[in-house]
């Protein structure tokens, strides 16, 4: 790797890549992006520029992407040149913006391609070249793929957080208090006898409050992680309790088809709903039951399939009919470790006032389907599960590698309490502060080798 005038390190080869969504009929337009030494020269190679346009650096210029022969027009053009190091990877980046579609994509990327010294790009190249350069640190690199996949405006509004800067913040302050205390220490190591005496209480504090900010942390990328993924919640019960009519008034829409015939599900229906910012994928299941019809059995399959992959088991039943033996068997069935809801459903069937099923498990929220009555019970229920009631704002919120790496530092700092209990020398407490301060590094990019980088990278989509 070589350095430019500019001191912005050069990688050797030019990356190319649709930067957009592709599909036919779909988008006006279509952004192919290149970034490296020779994006310009390729750019100018197959493109035609009409009149006397100043190739300057962000400025807009318009033509044709010309065939190999340079007669053929293959599609009229934008293009957006940025210079080194101002754009996204620090080195010189050029956008074609044409037609959208998928041909007229197809043709322009192909002609790109087809020059010397350019390559298609790997999944997430731009923003690991961003980070390579010091155009972005790596928690803001990581924000950027978590914009692009938000499902919901609150999962949106936590990676713009991250984007700007908000988790690095956080992370490197934690990190500085970390180094500061082995500067300390290791001080006290070499030269303990020229020192003042080092407060070991004291000391043990400040990593103690450190730790507790990072579990901190940790509970609150938890709670993100429910904003940005959501939750797998599995409709089931007996044929005929309501299922595919509570899906509809969810999803506000007849997503399922409702007859008073069971079994009418034959198949796993699934349906995405947003509950204040938190995205939710219903899956409505055949109604599990003994039958010798092949096709429902196929359903009734897929229903236990749902049981154990899901985030919750919303588990409904019969009000008017009251708890049987078929919902026990559902409710056994289970697993231990996924989290249930039991509903009892059909209220308006019922009396509102009676338990409705006195024999069944504790029941969690009793509403109709029918009519909404119970539904707002039924929304706080679900966003419970999330953790999306916690009073505390959620501001930030790491990301699962992020939440790891945060964990291994409480779990390094937790040990120091060991250490100042068996009242060991200073050089063993650099050791567990060091591996606390490695993995806050590794968080934000300074503690990475570029193995660990083209892992993380290899998750984003191509173009980013």
């Amino acid at each position: 790797m070589s350095s430019s005038a500019s001191g912005v390190p050069v990688l050797p080869d030019t990356i190319a890549a649709v930067a957009t969504a592709v599909a036919p009929g779909q988008g006006g337009i279509a952004v192919i992006r290149l970034s490296g030494p020779m994006a310009q020269r390729v750019v100018r190679t197959i493109t035609v520029f009409p009149g006397s346009q100043e190739w300057l650096s962000h400025r807009v210029l318009y033509g044709h992407v010309v065939a190999a022969d340079g007669h053929e027009r293959l599609d009229e053009v934008l293009v957006l040149v940025m210079l080194a190091p101002r754009s996204f990877t620090a080195e010189d980046v050029v956008e074609i913006h044409c037609h959208g579609g998928v041909i007229a994509v197809q043709r322009v990327m192909a002609r790109v391609l087809e020059q010397p010294g350019v390559r298609r790009a790997l999944p997430g190249e731009f923003s690991q070249r961003a980070v390579l350069n010091g155009r972005l640190d790596l928690t803001r690199a990581e924000a950027i793929t978590d914009l692009v996949s938000a499902r919901s405006q609150r999962a949106a509004q936590l990676a713009m957080a991250g984007l700007d800067g908000g988790i690095q913040r956080r992370v490197v302050a934690l990190r500085e208090r970390l180094l500061d205390q082995l500067s300390e220490l290791e001080a006290r190591v070499d030269f303990e006898d020229d020192l003042p005496p080092l407060d070991g209480r004291a000391l043990l504090e400040e990593l103690q409050e450190v730790r507790a900010t990072l579990l901190e942390l940790v509970a609150d990328g938890a709670r993100g992680a429910a904003l940005r993924t959501g939750l797998r919640v599995a409709l089931v019960g007996r044929p005929n309790v309501g299922k595919s009519s509570l899906l509809n008034r969810l999803s506000r829409r007849e997503r399922a088809i409702v007859a008073d015939l069971p079994g009418t599900t034959r198949d796993l229906l699934e349906s995405e709903i947003v509950l204040e910012g938190v995205p939710i994928t219903l899956l409505d299941t055949a109604g599990i039951r003994a039958t010798t019809d092949e096709v429902e059995q196929l359903g009734i399959a897929r229903s236990h399939d749902a049981l154990a992959s899901a985030d919750l088991v919303l588990l409904l039943f019969d009000l008017a009919a009251g708890w049987t033996v078929e919902d026990q068997a559902l409710y056994e069935q289970i697993p231990g470790a996924v989290p249930r809801l039991l509903v009892g459903n059909k209220l308006d069937l019922t009396n509102s006032a009676a338990e409705g099923a006195p024999s069944s498990p504790a029941l969690d929220v009793r509403l109709s389907a029918q009519t909404g009555d119970g539904e707002p019970a039924l929304v706080q229920a679900l966003l419970a599960q999330c953790g999306s009631l916690s009073e505390q704002p959620l501001l930030i919120a790491l990301n699962q590698r992020q939440s790891d790496l945060a964990a291994r530092a409480a779990e390094a700092l937790q040990r120091s309490e060991e250490v100042a209990a068996q009242g060991l020398p200073w050089d063993f407490w650099t050791i567990d502060l060091r591996q606390a301060i490695q993995s806050l590094g590794e968080i934000t990019g300074e503690e990475l080798t570029e193995a660990v980088l083209d892992r993380i990278f290899s998750r984003f989509c191509i173009g980013k």
